[in-house]
């Protein structure tokens, strides 16, 4: 069992985050869904996206030769029905699940048995408190307390006495959620097994996300030399920082730029975490 920390932040100077460079035609571009690309909602259904932003993201993939890719917490099928139309190389479930460029599926079997496991007792907790919204993903399981806010120790306090240390899972906290995955896989692997492959090999990862969950695929590419883009406030590893769902849609449909000659940096000072 393992429990996925929060961001470090030892104590020491606020610096304020600037907002990302305009995307360059040598990008490979990662985006999280929910409270990045389209405001959260009480519950998941209920999230829509911007129909000029779905409209443009075949325009943005061309411009980036096809290295445009979702990472979301959110089940495949569940992240399709808000891109009507649209079938995007996606991460889902935090990369238990991944569907490549040229539309392969990639599937990690859970953990069977500590599975249902888990998902017995999220269940008994949401009967317990009918305002629990329960989202099994698949691998993934959630548990959404947005309308029980105080309940969220209690919540904690019961899963994490439920995990074991050869479970296999770990608990990942979210915005108003829990959630329980599979601890081998997170956005940061979905964003590797993506920079390995056609056609985001060589090119300069850059990933926006707004949650915990999402830091994980900051410091991978952190590592690869990318840009790393937080939305809304608390505290990050990001370099840069959008201030909400909007400031990223106009900054997505902002012209994209030719890359730099050769020898030109390409990548991101890192800054304190803040």
């Amino acid at each position: 069992m393992s429990i996925a920390p929060a961001p470090e932040h030892a104590d020491q100077p606020r610096f304020v985050r600037p907002p990302p460079p305009a995307l360059r035609h040598d990008c490979a571009l990662f985006l999280d869904i929910d409270g990045t690309l389209a405001e959260l909602a009480s519950v998941p259904e209920a999230v829509r996206v911007d129909q000029e932003l779905v409209r443009s993201l075949p325009r943005i993939m061309r411009d980036l030769g096809g290295a445009l890719a979702l990472v979301t917490g959110r089940a495949i099928t569940s992240a399709d029905r808000l891109f009507p139309g649209l079938t995007l190389p996606m991460a889902g479930q935090h990369g238990c699940e991944r569907r490549d460029a040229a539309g392969s599926i990639h599937l990690h079997a859970p953990h069977r048995k500590t599975q249902a496991r888990l998902r017995k007792l999220l269940r008994r907790l949401a009967r317990r408190h009918p305002q629990l919204l329960l989202e099994d993903k698949g691998a993934a399981l959630a548990l959404h307390y947005r309308a029980l806010p105080d309940l969220a120790p209690q919540l904690y306090r019961a899963v994490r006495r439920s995990l074991r240390e050869d479970d296999g899972y770990s608990l990942q906290p979210g915005k108003l959620l829990i959630e329980v995955k599979p601890h081998e896989f997170d956005k940061g692997t979905a964003i590797n097994d993506f920079m390995a492959e056609t056609p985001f090999a060589g090119r300069l990862p850059v990933f926006v996300g707004d949650d915990l969950t999402d830091e994980d695929g900051f410091a991978s590419v952190e590592r690869l030399g990318g840009w790393t883009v937080k939305v809304g406030g608390g505290r990050t590893r990001a370099q840069y920082r959008l201030p909400d769902v909007g400031a990223v849609i106009r900054w997505l449909l902002a012209p994209i730029h030719d890359a730099p000659a050769r020898g030109s940096a390409t990548s991101a000072t890192t800054l304190p975490r803040s």
